[in-house]
């Protein structure tokens, strides 16, 4: 006998929580699968842009998530040389109603955790199931389950429909495209998270270097972590090159790998291989992401979040698009009584927006400031940067990005 329910929701990650919260709260029954056997609070560094604010704002989140993270105050880029680019304000203090906030991930997902638990039920969270597969017919879908922690299949689930929210390497699209590979340009990344004094006014995001030369993105995510004044700094280090391996996420990150690229960035406003050296813990990634797909909904499934339009982190916009998507799709299954063209107008919505994201996230990404003033420099320290590029086209090339990514003042109200 299986397990029923109205919406199966396949992966407990911020997409997948959003998505339940979003149905909870317009009184639509779902359930929640998720892989790991436990939910633990993981991961670094992610921001929270005004349109993802906003979503969080409309699920009742926001002040929890504020209270635990940082606002930002403003956006840098420097060269390599530690010499300050361009700069804008972020947030509030742009003109927007909504903040910019730095915070933990893993602080992130709890929140959401916790808020779906209280509101499902922890009898509609499901943790330690993987699916293996999705079948369908014209009455509903039946999701096959195994226990992940044993490998042993358990009773399936039926359902309205099924909603694929368990990443980019998703089973649920597996299904679906069962020969698509992540793809790998050649950038891997190193991620970490270190203990120190407050950098500039401790509310700035900075992006360093070029991922041509090496590139690190710094900013922060705890406040007075130790109640010393100390805060928890999340940085990412970035490097392009041909003919590498790509980086093994399943791995710690090894100092030796990447540490020769920043050892000599000393600043007068910051040490960068110091900063690298004294990391809590030095995770490594590859830079990957997936081709945009022509469609995401076969019949009574479809795929939500990473596992929707899995994109580079950068601009910090993979979140805020999950929770774009699971607000969306929400709506419009309380709104059409049909649940299969609810998904395919749901598609119809989200599918070519983000793939557009994807596509300038290879391509013209916000650090795309730092790229283009190397190139116009020659990869030297200048004296007047207006010689070479005006602030006025660097504001352009981020408003670009910002109205492409869909948080451009005029689009988040």
């Amino acid at each position: 006998m299986s397990l029923n329910t109205k919406i199966a929701i396949i992966g407990g990650g911020i997409a997948g929580l959003a998505l339940a919260l979003n149905l909870k709260r317009q009184g639509v029954p779902c359930h929640v699968f998720e892989t790991a056997p436990e939910l633990k609070e993981l991961g670094v560094g992610i921001t929270l842009l005004p349109h993802a604010a906003r979503e969080m704002e409309t699920l009742g989140l926001l002040d929890a998530v504020k209270a635990i993270g940082i606002e930002n105050k403003e956006s840098a880029f420097f060269n390599r040389f530690g010499q300050l680019l361009y700069k804008e304000p972020r947030g509030k203090y742009a003109g927007y109603s909504l903040p910019e906030i730095g915070i933990h991930r893993g602080r992130l997902h709890m929140v959401l955790y916790k808020a779906a638990l209280a509101a499902l039920g922890a009898d509609y969270i499901t943790t330690n199931r993987t699916c293996h597969a999705v079948e369908q017919d014209d009455k509903g879908v039946t999701v096959r389950l195994r226990e992940t922690s044993t490998g042993k299949d358990v009773e399936p689930v039926t359902a309205e429909v099924a909603i694929g929210c368990d990443g980019i390497n998703s089973a649920v699209r597996k299904q679906f495209y069962p020969d698509e590979q992540v793809a790998f340009s050649g950038i891997n990344t190193w991620r970490g998270v270190t203990r120190r004094k407050p950098i500039l006014d401790g509310r700035t995001y900075m992006r360093v270097g070029s991922i041509r030369t090496g590139k690190i993105v710094i900013y922060p995510i705890i406040d007075d972590i130790d109640g010393q004044g100390n805060q928890l700094i999340n940085w990412m280090a970035e490097i392009q090159t041909e003919n590498v391996d790509k980086n093994d996420w399943n791995k710690s990150g090894q100092l030796d790998d990447f540490l020769p690229i920043y050892q000599g960035w000393k600043f007068d406003w910051l040490d960068v291989g110091e900063l690298i050296r004294n990391s809590e813990t030095i995770l490594e990634y590859p830079m990957v992401d997936k081709d945009p797909i022509p469609r995401w909904t076969f019949g009574r499934v479809t795929f939500a979040g990473d596992a929707a339009h899995p994109m580079y982190p950068r601009g910090s916009n993979g979140a805020a698009q999950g929770l774009i998507d699971a607000r969306t799709l929400a709506d419009l299954l309380v709104k059409n009584s049909d649940s299969v063209a609810a998904l395919k107008e749901y598609e119809a919505k989200r599918l070519n927006v983000t793939a557009n994201i994807v596509r300038t996230n290879r391509a013209h990404p916000p650090d795309f400031i730092n790229i283009r003033v190397e190139e116009l420099t020659g990869d030297k320290p200048y004296d007047n940067l207006d010689t070479f590029i005006t602030q006025d086209e660097l504001r352009t090339l981020s408003d670009n990005y910002k109205r492409v990514a869909g948080f451009a003042l005029e689009d988040v109200k």
